[in-house]
């Protein structure tokens, strides 16, 4: 396989303030003794794909060149985002972070040399690409029955989901709070909720995503675009003794408004006033950006609050033991086709995912809507 080469979707920033999106030829080196290629059939667009595919380019500004076979795209990227951008200016860089496929070469050891012919799931980034190289280590075999499609977008949200319930465990919360939870995401988290037996408050934006938790199961749902909003919040609090929220829609007010309505919750059994408010512990988590616009902050939640962060990756690397890990994913595995089974808007190829209506519709990252590329597809 040393001389074939892998069509590969490539995104490039320039110092000028233009966002180039092409595909390219990249040779697929043989893999070393611990390594595997693997034939990338399914591979999904995440947010956080989107994050390093369009950056922060205007796509109302996008151009279409380029041939069917090999389109070119570019955009404008506003010139005060650039100097957020320092490190990736200039470098043509691969995206994908998680998919599926056959293992079509290995290299000499016995771990990677068990893994010929079979469909496995990885994770490393360079998914857009027809092969992709990886370590036998990072890939998770998929059961017999499983295709790559039901398997490739077993990390992210499913691994992400996860982590949200061993957060609130391990912070000392009961009950968590989620928000634009009608995703891909949100709808895993209330299975596992369900399942395990935790309470879940799921806020969303419309009365048919409503509907749709409903459906499945979900006790507690809060439509933010409803007038009683604020009312129907406090009380789903109230009830389940929520104090931690995972958000996934970043900017505006919504952060804000679940720590009021936690402090609210937690003040409707106060037996004395406090000038401080509550002494109960508030945290809301950010791990998402679906409004890019500044997060606004109110004061009426006392002191005992806090607003942070959430990224995957180093939560796994630094909050939890390698055991707990492998536990995690491999129940990930076992409920592929239940708890973590994932939906599709379309199945589109490299070369699909760099059209205008398509790229339309994916990056308005709209709640439901997937999609996935299988870099193979003719």
């Amino acid at each position: 396989m040393s001389n074939e080469s892998s069509l590969q979707l490539r995104s490039l920033i320039k110092k000028s303030g233009e966002l180039e999106l092409s595909l390219q030829r990249i040779p697929t080196p043989e893999p070393a003794a611990d390594e595997i290629v693997v034939r990338v059939e399914a591979t999904p667009i995440n947010p956080s794909d989107l994050g390093l595919l369009l950056g922060p380019a205007d796509l109302a500004t996008a151009k279409f060149a380029g041939t069917k076979e090999s389109p070119v795209v570019t955009a404008k990227v506003p010139e005060a985002a650039l100097s957020g951008l320092t490190a990736r200016l200039d470098e043509s860089m691969p995206v994908g972070n998680e998919g599926a496929g056959v293992v079509v070469k290995a290299g000499s050891s016995p771990q990677a040399q068990a893994l010929v012919g079979k469909t496995v799931a990885g994770v490393g980034g360079a998914m857009y690409s027809q092969f992709r190289v990886l370590k036998a280590r990072d890939v998770m075999p998929l059961p017999a029955g499983i295709t790559a499609a039901e398997g490739a977008s077993w990390f992210v949200n499913p691994m992400t989901a996860l982590a949200m319930t061993v957060t609130m465990r391990k912070e000392g919360h009961k009950a968590l709070v989620h928000t634009a939870a009608a995703s891909n995401l949100g709808q895993m988290l209330n299975k596992i909720c369900l399942k395990d037996g935790i309470d879940l408050v799921n806020i969303v934006r419309s009365e048919e995503q409503a509907k749709l938790l409903r459906g499945i199961g979900a006790k507690y749902v809060c439509d933010s675009s409803s007038p009683n909003f604020l009312q129907d919040l406090t009380k789903a609090l109230a009830t389940t003794g929520a104090t931690i929220a995972f958000d996934a829609i970043g900017g505006g007010k919504l952060a804000s408004q679940i720590l009021s309505c936690m402090e609210a919750a937690a003040n409707l059994n106060a037996t004395s006033y406090s000038r401080y408010g509550s002494s109960v512990h508030k945290q809301v988590y950010i791990y998402g950006r679906l409004d890019t616009g500044p997060t606004e902050l109110g004061r009426d939640f006392g002191m005992a609050w806090g607003v942070g962060g959430f990224l995957l990756t180093p939560f796994l690397q630094q909050k939890l033991k390698l055991e707990e890990v492998q536990a995690l994913r491999q129940r990930v595995v076992n409920e592929l086709k239940t708890t973590f089974a994932s939906h599709y808007t379309r199945v589109i190829s490299l070369q699909e995912a760099l059209q205008a209506d398509v790229m339309a519709a994916y990056s308005k990252r709209a709640t439901g809507e997937k999609y996935l590329i299988n870099p193979n597809k003719a």
